[in-house]
This record gives C-alpha cells, structure tokens and sequence, in this order.
C-alpha cells in the first residue's frame, strides 16, 4: 500500500512542521491526560489507516467497501467516555470509535476485525462476510445497516427497555445502569425516521419515562454533495427541553473527550436523553468512488484538512511535550505498517463460498425447542393472570376473545412479554382484542405508544435486544407501510448481519385484510402484503379461526424466544367477532379453547372431498367453506385447505392436498398482482404438481368505500363459479 492520498500526505507535512513543546493546551480540569491522548491518538490514526486499506483494497479487487471515517476520527473520544458495557448503535463513519472501544476489552484486534469486513471475509466476526459493518457481542455494539437513520427508532427501543427490563426485575445483557449511544450523521437528522425517533424519546421524557440515550450527531456539514445549511443542527435542536444539548468540535480532543464524558455522566445519572453535536469534517469525500471536486472548491477542500482531528490530536502531543513530532510520526508510521500486514492477511482469509452458507443466520429454526416453549405457564401463574375462570372453561370464544386469552396466557408463562401500540391499554384495542389485558397485567406490561409506527416498531426492536418479548400491535395494515423498513431493514437483517450473536425477537400483531361490514375504505381494508411476503426469514401468520389462533400465537412467541424469529400476526379484522358459518345462530365460528402445537408452515385441511382441493387463508376460509357447502348441492365435492402461515408457505401439505384431488383453486383475498396466490401457484409448480390450477384473486385496486369494495374483492360467487369451472360442471 504505497500510494498516498493526499490526506496521508496533508497531515504528514502538517506533523513535521509542528514546533517543539509549548504551554500545556491540556485544560488542567480535562479528562484527557496524556497516556488518554495517546491512546486517543493511537485509535484515530488505526481508522485512517483502515480508511486508506479500504481503497487499496477496493483498488486491487479485494476489497469492497470505500465508504470511510477519514475527519470523524473524534467519535473515538465518545467511545472513551463510556463504558465498554454500554450498548452501542453506530454511525457508518464510526472507525475511530470502534477502534477505541475494543481498545477498552481484552484480547480485541480491531484492525483485523475491520479488514476482514472489508475484504468480505467469512471468518470477520460479526456479520461474516455478508456486509462491512461495526459491530461485536463482546463490545456491545449491535451492527447497523442503516438506510438513513433508521437505527434510531431500536436505539431509543433499546434505552426504553434496559429502563424497563430494571422496573420489572429482569436482567438485560448489560449493567442495569446502562446507558445506549447511537450515531447519525447531519444530513440523516431531516430523515423523518430520526424527527420521529427523537420526538419519541423527548414525547416519553415529558412524561418522565427513563430513556437513557446518548445521541452523537456527527455533523460534518455535508451529505454526500448537498450541504447542511450553517448552523442547522444547533438551530434544530439546542432547543428542546426534553432533550439536553451539548457542543463539541471534534478538532479540539480536550474539550470534546470533556463534552461527551459529560454527557455520559448526565444520561447516566438521569436516565433521560441528551444530544452530543460534534462538530467534524470530512476527508477523502464519501466513498471512494466520490468525486467531490465536481461539487466543492478546492479552498473548501483545503478548509477541511485544517481541521483534521487526527492532526488535532498529534499537535496536542506534541505541544503537551508528550511526543516529538517525529515520534508522532513514527506511531503513525508503526500503525500504518501493522495495517498493511494485517490487510494482507485478511486478502487470504476464506469467503463466503455458497447459498447455504449465506443464509444459515438468516431464519434459524429448532422445532423441538419451539414445542418444549409452547406449553402453558403454571396452573399458580394462570390462575393469578387470568384471576378466575380459565378460558379452556369460558365455553366457544370468538377470534379476538381466542387472542385476548393467548396473550394472557403467554404473559403468564413470559414475565418479559410486552403489549403495546396505538389505544392498546386502557382502550383495550379499536377491535376489544386487548381489552383487559392492562388491567390483568399491570401498566409496565401493557402500554399506549405514540402514533408512530416506526415507534412501535423501534421500542420492539429495542425490547427484543434487551432479552423482553415484546408483542406491538399496528392497529391497521395499512398503517404498516410507513414503517416496514423497520421490518426489512432493521429486524429481519439483524441475525442474518450479525451471524445470530444479536435477535429481535418479537411478534408483530397487524389488523388486517378487508370485508368489514359498515366500516370501510383503504386505510381500514388494506389486502396488501407482498411487502411483508418477500422479506427474507419472516415468519407471516395469518391466523382465521379462533381454535387456530391461539395455538399459532403461541408457536410464533416460541420461535422468537427460543431462535429469535422475527414474526408477523395478520388478524383478520371481519372474524374478529364472527360467530356464526352457514346460518344466523350455528355457532360454526367460534370454539373452545385449546391447547394444541401448530408448527410453523402446516396447513389445516377441512373436509376430505375428492373433487377439488381450494387452497385459501383468512377471510378466504370461512367463504370457502360456505362455497363448498353449496358445491356439493351440485355434485361437487370439495376439501379447502386453510394455508394458515404465509410464510413458511406449507408446501408438504399443499402438495399432499393438491394430489388427492388432482385440482387446486387457490381463494386468494390479497391482490392479483404481488398476492398470496402466485406464491401458492408457483409452489406447487415447483414440486411437480401437473394437475389443473386456477385462481380467484382481488382485483389490482386498493379497497374502495362501502358496497364499492364488493367490485374489487373475492366473493363467495366468485369462488362457486370458479370452482365449477375447474370441476367441468
């Protein structure tokens, strides 16, 4: 690695000019004594030489990462003014903090942790080699392959839980006194992702709710090309009652080493959040294939290398007498060296070398231990839930009673199982599924968030780091798309980027589907899930009957405690309080309740007819049944196959159902277009069904108001004809 960047050259120049030792710049009240400056020093001057590895490696065609820390090096002082214990969710210019932080634990190699995630090696220790990111289990920082702030939301979750974990008795993976830092950069503080995360940290320090949180707005005044005008992250937030602001300039390391111990200390002692603005610049442009000459001037540029923090801290070693500027020069040069020799190492190290090896974190699945934690709790600790009758002695329960009673239960078995969202607590749910559950389990257990989704789901991603269950509820499906990178993007990547060693584990209640009577529209009728279908290692329930729903419940709580699953409840709005199937007063829709294992990806088949198999799910179902019953009047005999999880498809029993009847008519209530159905089909074509397929599908419209929605969705009509067709009758 023998070509220079100029930035190497700029501050090697800058290093020999310095003068001999002067007055002590170091405040005599700083933290930063010299073996701390030294150290800081150290820790800069690794990132940069990192940085440098990275394009040389690019260069070569064994790297694959440019995007570097090259003028934020002074996030390293943050990390010293923390416990190497407290959670962290970092930046991606986080170099120097990194470096700084395994620093702090024995036996870490920072610089070989950094190469290997450069050269995308399988044996790098956090993600694998399946993307550069920081991160370690041993150094509580928990990767991050933010789009643009998105950690924000796990990061304010994440201080709410550790709070919250301590209110009620239970251990975290770190020390009760804890505290989370988390990163972002000046232009991700427009992101509404990041308004709302910290609107929601100060909206529950208002209410003196315990956050603690350390958020660190690197502020180089650039992103990517497009500036951040002068003065807009003080402006924005040096005013915020609930949210104490401090300053620093990362080209002074006294006063930021100052600034951020500071704030640690103060998040510390008062569990609520403050801001760290640090002031830095940035060098090398932002990522190796930037040009930024294209878009500022070369005094811009210049203006920038001044304020170098890496030349910051040589210039104090020097002026404090600690180092000569050749001895600043040789650790420099020591550093670059090991850097080089660790880069070569790291360009021989195995990769990633198939499918298999790719995927193995991505949806990890034990079905003996998700049985063994599907059982009940104690009969001592469901009496005490549940305070009287049991519900296996309630009689028949609706769909939403059959869900209120397996929340209950699973709170009697998980002391760390939390409910809440948008009018859950005292309202008990716009639908009544919740009501009660406030009451029974105290409001600890059973809360109201804000009106933000991205909230919701960032306090359960933040919950499930901190060893609780947590079971959010988005109130319409409708509302989930808001917010469903914090699906995509932050849970599901989470195991898969960090080879298991961090999980969010959580169970994401979603009102959904259409065909409510009296109460319509889109926002309230949403059959759109090709977002959730195609995100990777999901588990989608979709739960219609109320002797299915607990059970499934149950099985989606086991596979997020026991392997971290990631999982999506899908309630069927218009079966919440259905009672009746064929006829006004036949009870065919509600049921006792039960206690039977339901594995991930089973089918539940109804009816053995040998004519056709209907292949179908949620609202589909009870229609499919009520379809059959007119089909045998005219010879047809019919068996429906309720699919019941969306993903894992289950493809075993679809294709045992589908070849005892040789036809399959797929009821599908989602869309033509990005449905259920074309999932279904393509599963059985896969596995070599040769037989005849059809399908009824909604149409490609959103969900229109009143009788009008009738037009667009699947009806019991649609489904009789269909099935005759198919049938040749």
């Amino acid at each position: 690695m023998a070509r220079r960047d100029p930035v190497d050259d700029s501050f090697i120049v800058a290093v020999r000019a310095l003068g001999g030792p002067t007055v002590r710049r170091v405040p005599a009240h700083t933290g930063l004594t010299n073996a701390a400056a030294v150290e800081l020093f150290d820790a800069q001057a690794a990132s940069r030489h990192l940085d440098f590895a990275a394009r040389h490696l690019r260069a070569e065609g064994d790297g694959f990462y440019t995007i570097g820390s090259a003028g934020h090096e002074s996030n390293a002082a943050v990390a010293m003014a923390l416990r190497s214990t407290d959670p962290a969710l970092l930046h991606y210019r986080s170099g120097g903090f990194y470096v700084a932080r395994a620093r702090q634990v024995a036996g870490h190699d920072p610089v070989r942790d950094v190469l290997l995630g450069l050269v995308g090696s399988a044996e790098e220790p956090i993600a694998g080699g399946r993307h550069k990111v920081f991160g370690h289990p041993d150094l509580a920082i928990i990767p991050q392959t933010s789009t643009i702030g998105s950690h924000l939301p796990r990061a304010v979750g994440t201080a709410f839980a550790i709070e919250r974990a301590r209110g009620l008795g239970l251990p975290t993976p770190w020390p009760a006194d804890s505290i989370v830092v988390c990163s972002f950069g000046d232009a991700s503080a427009n992101h509404s992702t990041v308004t709302g995360a910290i609107n929601a940290a100060c909206w529950s320090a208002y209410q003196g709710v315990p956050v603690p949180l350390l958020l660190v707005c690197e502020d180089n005044g650039i992103g990517i090309s497009v500036p951040t005008p002068p003065g807009w992250i003080a402006h924005t937030y040096d005013n915020r009652r609930d949210l104490r602001y401090l300053h620093a300039t990362g080209s002074d390391p006294a006063a930021t080493v100052d600034t951020a111990t500071t704030a640690a200390a103060w998040v510390r002692e008062h569990r609520r959040p403050a801001l760290l603005h640090l002031s830095t610049v940035r060098l090398m442009g932002h990522a190796g294939s930037d040009v930024e000459t294209a878009y500022r001037t070369p005094a811009e540029i210049a203006a920038d290398l001044d304020h170098d923090p890496l030349l910051a801290t040589a210039r104090l070693l020097v002026e404090s007498g600690t180092h000569t500027p050749a001895e600043v020069l040789d650790r420099y040069e020591a550093i670059r060296e090991h850097v080089r020799q660790e880069a070569e190492k790291a360009r021989e190290r195995p990769r990633l070398a198939t499918a298999a090896q790719v995927v193995a974190p991505l949806a990890p699945h034990r079905p003996d231990a998700v049985v063994a934690a599907t059982g009940p709790a104690t009969t001592e600790e469901r009496a005490r839930v549940f305070g009287g009758v049991l519900p296996e002695d309630e009689g028949p329960l609706t769909l939403a009673q059959s869900i209120n009673r397996a929340l209950l239960d699973a709170a009697a078995r998980h002391p760390g199982l939390l409910v809440f969202g948008e009018d859950v607590a005292r309202k008990g749910g716009v639908y009544g599924v919740t009501r009660g559950l406030r009451r029974r389990l105290g409001a600890r257990r059973v809360f109201d968030t804000p009106l933000d989704e991205q909230t919701i789901l960032g306090l359960a991603l933040g919950a499930g780091l901190a060893g609780l269950l947590p079971v959010p509820e988005i109130q319409y499906l409708a509302y989930l798309h808001n917010a469903a990178d914090q699906l995509r993007g932050e849970a599901a990547t989470l195991s898969f980027f960090s080879q298991g060693h961090y999980r969010n584990p959580l169970v994401v209640r979603i009102a959904g589907y259409a065909y409510q009577k009296g109460f319509g529209g889109h926002f309230h009728n949403d059959n759109a899930v090709g977002a959730l279908r195609d995100i990777p290692g999901l588990v989608i329930a979709s739960p219609a009957r109320p002797d299915d729903a607990p059970d499934m419940l149950r099985t989606c709580l086991a596979a997020a405690e026991t392997d971290g699953r990631v999982c999506v409840f899908l309630e069927p709005i218009a079966l919440y309080h259905t009672r009746d199937l064929h006829e006004p007063g036949d009870e065919g829709w509600v049921a006792p309740y039960r206690f039977e294992h339901v594995p991930l990806g089973r089918a539940r088949t109804h009816g053995d007819g040998p004519d056709l198999t209907i292949v179908t799910f949620g609202n589909g179902l009870r229609m499919s049944l009520r379809a059959a019953r007119r089909l045998r009047a005219a010879g047809v005999h019919a068996r429906v196959v309720d699919l019941r999880w969306l993903a894992p498809l289950p493809a075993d029993d679809l294709r045992r159902e589908a070849e005892a009847t040789g036809r399959v008519l797929v009821v599908d209530e989602t869309r033509r277009t990005g449905g259920v159905a074309e999932g279904v089909v393509t599963a059985l074509v896969d596995d070599g069904f040769a037989g005849p397929i059809a399908r009824v599908a909604s149409e490609d419209s959103f969900v229109p108001l009143g009788d009008a929605a009738n037009l667009v969705l699947v009806g019991e009509d649609r489904i009789e004809e269909a099935a005759l067709r198919l049938a040749g009758r």
